[in-house]
């Protein structure tokens, strides 16, 4: 089976059919091409989307990915970002592999066509002119026959005729001769030129012919092997990553199977865990009380002035509020008071004159709280502005225990690195007393002293932060009980409406405020000023009720004290910070955290409900 013998009259459909081949091999590079293309936006997309769910640094999105089903899921991120890396290797793979070699072998392949039909035309082109040369001998033998009959003829004539003369008759002979002798030089001349044709024609056709198309037979068999050898490393290129893909799969379903549920919620109770008791059990409140004291003078006087004259503010029994008992206008008790008979419009002496209950009404509803320094309304706009203690006061026991310890933790660890710089310039300066050539050691003197004075900063600061943890986790004396030492002991040397400030200062959340008493005495002075410009403020109205679920000793400024069971009134509900804002009485307000208290919001106040 050969083109040239099979196919030696189809040189155009040949030329046509090699040039179809070329095309189908650019196409199926174009294929190829537009193929790793895809996979390369394919791997860009994989790897954007597992860039896109990865948690950020230092956010609190990334202290979420605690629990071993997120750090599966943080495990199919990475493996698809593996796995888009696969699909970059396949389209590198088939880029060099197939597009350039395919790229280059088509050029190449056009260069041998071109070549290979260049000699069949040539070849064509060489048989046409020996055709021609035939046909132009052939012409000329014919029309010389043509002449030299003629010429016979024209002879035989004039010698036919007696009229002509001799002269003529031998000059006519002589013409049919030399045209006889033409006729014959032509027959000698076709004969040779037909015998040429008929020999390059044998050649064209068996030789030259079959040769050429021989050569474009191979040349359009070898596009075909080539084409199916790049369809074989096209799936080559797929079957490599084959094991690899499969491991990044293997590596998903080995991450799956690492999730514990138990772990994960083990790490719940860690996070959220707050480390108080339940609430008891609520006590019976008799509410048949208030009806019996209305039956004498006596009998108010004793319910609330023997019944419980000695109840310490931690306790869970609370004093009720009874609005229409005048209240004492002087300077009100600190609140950090530890007797609940100290809080301002509380029980009154039962000596005390009544009033007719219109006067002590009007009293009561054009009260107005009173603000005890300045300081106090600034912490407490720092707390509502999510402001975070530096001890952690706001956050419950074993939450605040675990930051602190976190913070002693961090301090310890650049405590470390502050040490091993200053190991390191102690040897450099040995270096330099050893070798003066090398550097001058007492210029590492002011650095020495630099990291030595940092090192003593974060001692100071992680002993700070360590006393807290242990007050804590019991191991010291808590801080309220001495705050509440050091109030009570000043209390019972200075007046009592001077002692607002003061008591905020001293329980700053930084733990480390002291000031001797005279220092205070100024500030206090300062307290009373400010107490003054904001005894003309309007009361906030009550929008609701709250019971305190538990005790929370109100120690920063801004908030307030609550003990569990008490009953309180809600005068700005969360805003989303944690915090809520009450008031005991009408000098008694601030904040508490929003998990220690159950609120129950009065749906018809609209802002003008006043506490009853």
């Amino acid at each position: 089976m050969s083109w040239g013998t099979e196919l030696w009259d189809q040189f155009d459909n040949l030329e046509k059919h090699t040039q179809w081949g070329i095309d189908i091999l650019e196409k199926y590079i174009k294929f190829v091409k537009e193929r790793t293309e895809i996979e390369l936006s394919y791997a860009k997309q994989l790897r954007n989307l597992s860039k896109k769910y990865q948690p950020k640094k230092n956010s609190k999105e990334e202290e979420e990915y605690k629990y071993t089903s997120c750090k599966a899921f943080i495990s199919t991120l990475n493996e698809m970002n593996d796995y888009a890396g696969q699909h970059e290797v396949i389209s590198e793979n088939m880029a060099s592999q197939i597009i350039v070699d395919l790229a280059r072998y088509v050029q190449e392949l056009k260069q041998e066509r071109k070549s290979n039909f260049h000699d069949g035309r040539k070849a064509q082109q060489h048989i046409e002119t020996c055709w021609k040369q035939l046909e132009s001998s052939k012409r000329r033998f014919e029309r010389d026959c043509k002449e030299a009959d003629r010429a016979q003829q024209y002879f035989e004539k004039m010698d036919a005729d007696i009229n002509v003369t001799k002269a003529d008759v031998e000059k006519a002979r002589q013409q049919a001769q030399i045209r006889h002798q033409m006729a014959e030089d032509s027959k000698a001349d076709y004969s040779s030129i037909l015998q040429k044709f008929n020999h390059e024609q044998h050649e064209y056709y068996h030789t030259h012919i079959p040769n050429i198309f021989q050569k474009i037979q191979e040349m359009e068999e070898r596009r075909i092997v080539r084409i199916g050898d790049s369809m074989k490393t096209y799936a080559e290129v797929d079957r490599q990553v084959i094991p690899i893909i499969g491991k990044c799969l293997d590596g998903i379903v080995k991450a799956a199977e690492s999730i514990d549920q138990k772990n994960d919620s083990q790490l719940v109770i860690e996070a959220y865990k707050s480390g108080f008791e339940p609430p008891g059990d609520i006590e019976f409140e008799d509410y048949t009380q208030p009806m019996k004291r209305t039956v004498s003078d006596n009998s108010l006087s004793n319910s609330r002035g023997e019944g419980k004259p000695d109840l310490k503010f931690g306790g869970k029994s609370k004093g009720k509020l009874w609005p229409f008992i005048k209240k004492n206008k002087p300077p009100p008790p600190p609140p950090a008071s530890a007797s609940p008979s100290a809080v301002p419009n509380g029980p009154q002496s039962p000596k005390q004159q009544k009033e007719p209950l219109s006067h002590r009404f009007n009293e009561f509803m054009t009260s107005k709280p009173k603000i005890h320094c300045f300081r106090s309304l600034k912490r407490g706009l720092s707390l509502k502005l999510g402001a975070t203690p530096e001890d952690f006061s706001n956050l419950p026991p074993e939450q605040r225990r675990k930051k602190l310890q976190q913070k002693v933790d961090e301090l310890n660890k650049e405590i470390q690195k502050e040490m091993d710089q200053r190991d390191a310039i102690t040897k450099m300066k040995d270096v330099y007393l050893k070798n003066p050539q090398m550097g001058d050691p007492a210029s590492l003197d002011h650095k020495l002293a630099e990291v030595s004075q940092n090192i003593e900063k974060l001692r100071l600061e992680t002993q700070k932060f360590e006393a807290w943890l242990a007050e804590v986790e019991g191991r010291l004396p808590a801080r309220s009980e001495q705050t509440r030492r050091q109030s009570g002991l000043y209390d019972s040397q200075n007046p009592p409406t001077v002692n607002s400030c003061a008591q905020d200062r001293e329980s700053s959340p930084d733990g480390s405020y002291t000031e001797e008493q005279s220092q205070e005495s100024e500030v206090k002075v300062l307290a009373t000023d400010f107490d003054d410009e904001f005894d003309d403020e309007e009361p906030l109205p009550a929008i609701g009720t709250c019971k305190a679920l538990y005790t929370f000793e109100g120690q920063n400024e801004g908030t307030i004290s609550v003990v569990e069971g008490e009953t309180l009134y809600v005068i700005e509900e969360d805003k989303g910070d944690g915090w809520t804002r009450i008031r005991r009485n009408e000098d008694e307000e601030g904040y508490v955290p929003t998990s220690y208290v159950e609120v129950y919001l009065d749906k018809n106040a609209k802002g003008a409900k006043t506490y009853i």
